[in-house]
């Protein structure tokens, strides 16, 4: 009577010395390769080990070696915003006394400016009044010597006209008495009619 065995295909027929392949331990090799090994149960102490072991190593790296350095990148940072700010404080206070120093140069032109031009319509009227004074002066010394002059002329003229007179009278007398009279005599006659002139 032969026994038959449930051997897989492909097994050698007649070697009964290899142990028979049965259905259960395919199953169970089956499950054993098709479980991922980090949700293996049986594997989670040495994960949790691992893991331990690897954040306090990348704990003690980052707190010796990229905090320090990020921490002294942030303070470098914050001590050059620190010096830009009061770069930036100095020049507005630099900027400040500037636009104060240019308005008060401004205001202190303008005063000038003011004094100046008061000063020079101040000199321009002194110099006019001193024109005035002068040209006064001139036509005053002018006129003068202008009056004189006229007094002289009208003295010649006066003078004139009583030699005129004589002669006239000379003439006349000459004419309507037929005699002749001396210049003396003349004079006196002149004399008498302007005499009589002046007193109607």
């Amino acid at each position: 009577m032969e026994t038959s065995t449930n051997t897989e295909p492909g097994a050698v027929p007649g070697n009964t010395t290899a142990a028979p392949v049965t259905h259960e331990s395919t199953a169970a090799e089956a499950g054993h390769h098709a479980a991922f090994p980090p949700f293996d149960a049986s594997t989670f102490p040495s994960q949790i080990l691992w893991l331990v072991i690897t954040f306090i190593a990348l704990y003690i790296v980052m707190s010796r070696v990229a905090l320090p350095r990020v921490g002294k990148v942030i303070e470098d940072r914050q001590d050059r915003l620190q010096k830009d700010f009061a770069e930036a404080a100095r020049l507005k206070q630099e900027s400040d006394a500037a636009v104060a120093a240019y308005e008060q140069s401004l205001a202190d032109a303008r005063r000038r400016a003011q004094t100046i031009a008061q000063e020079a319509r101040d000199q321009a009227k002194a110099a006019s009044e001193a024109d005035r004074k002068r040209a006064e002066g001139d036509l005053a010394g002018r006129l003068e010597v202008a009056e004189a002059r006229i007094a002289e002329i009208k003295g010649r003229a006066l003078g004139d006209v009583d030699a005129i007179a004589r002669d006239a009278t000379e003439a006349l007398v000459s004419v309507l008495i037929g005699g002749n009279i001396t210049a003396e005599e003349a004079k006196r006659a002149v004399a008498s009619s302007a005499a009589k002139g002046s007193g109607a």
